[in-house]
């Protein structure tokens, strides 16, 4: 599936995967899980022939992550946060510290595919588009049934914010380029919305985002995710990604409730209580009119502010 119809607007038709790669992987304590995650990437990316490194960012582990990612050895390569400073953090360090131009994430919990990363990488090149991700929408994905409606949910509303489909908003798997994904560093957070953002800020950009089907499997060890906190996070970076790039779609909803709201009162007290409250009826339609006209505003600010 696609988003967008624009090329990446760099290089878009050189072959960056024959160029090389940076696999960036964040990791916060996952000693059962770094081990055999890294050495079957390691062997899938030497099969593959393709130029690589493996970052693991070691985001301030209380337990020997670390330490048993770097004891694997070439081409894997640890970064170490001397505290937690969150999932887009790591891949904020792991993306400014990568020698190659294209970059890949992944988790280190065991949950997506490895194994398809060089097939990510030669769709990335092979349709010159500014992002390949995998899409957890394969024969065997095993979603924890109690994300599953908050995440129906945030699709649903990142879907109506950009205008399309958007068949997995935060996978973790991923391929993209360096430079585009620095050149909007300022709006990616540090927490779990990063790959929330950088989905919202290519489509509402007009970029070319593809999606291959992916599995999605068990993770090894204890997730980290908070699924009330971090629910509510992904719903505020949603609606506030709507407000940067999308204003029209965030106050013209607001004002019509608004609006419809202040004729409700206004029927409602003429017919029902025999007089007309026209007093508190023009305040509310009044702030409906000037949402409107808001939303109006920022609209034209954002057409006219340059894009990523």
């Amino acid at each position: 599936m696609v988003a967008g119809n624009n090329p990446s607007p760099q290089n878009s038709h050189e072959n960056q995967a024959d160029r090389g790669v940076s696999i960036v992987i964040p990791a916060y304590n996952e000693e059962k899980a770094i081990e055999p995650v890294l050495s079957a990437l390691r062997e899938t990316m030497t099969a593959s022939g393709m130029d690589h490194e493996i970052l693991v960012i070691d985001d301030g582990s209380t337990d020997r992550t670390g330490d048993i990612a770097a004891a694997i050895g070439s081409p894997v390569k640890v970064v170490s946060h001397d505290i937690n400073r969150g999932y887009g953090a790591a891949l904020k360090t792991g993306i400014r510290a990568a020698r190659f131009p294209l970059i890949c994430i992944t988790d280190a919990d065991g949950t997506y595919p490895n194994d398809r990363i060089p097939e990510l990488i030669a769709h990335h090149s092979r349709a010159a588009c500014a992002m390949v991700v995998g899409s957890r929408t394969g024969a065997n994905v095993a979603i924890p049934f109690v994300r599953k409606p908050a995440k129906w949910a945030i699709g649903k509303l990142a879907n109506y914010i950009v205008g399309g489909r958007i068949p997995d908003i935060n996978s973790g798997l991923r391929v993209f380029r360096k430079d585009l994904a620095q050149r909007i560093f300022p709006l990616l957070p540090d927490g779990f919305s990063f790959t929330t953002t950088i989905t919202l800020a290519m489509w509402t950009n007009g970029f070319k985002v593809d999606y291959l089907p992916i599995d999605y499997h068990v993770r090894i060890g204890h997730s980290k995710i908070r699924p009330l906190h971090d629910t509510l996070n992904f719903v505020q970076m949603i609606l506030k990604m709507g407000l940067y790039f999308a204003p029209m779609k965030i106050f013209l909803p607001f004002s019509g409730i608004i609006l419809l709201a202040g004729f409700s009162w206004g029927s409602y007290s003429h017919f029902v209580l025999g007089r007309l409250a026209d007093a508190s009826t023009l305040v509310i339609v009044m702030t409906a009119v000037q949402v409107g006209a808001l939303g109006l505003i920022a609209e034209l600010i954002n057409l006219r502010s340059p894009r990523i």
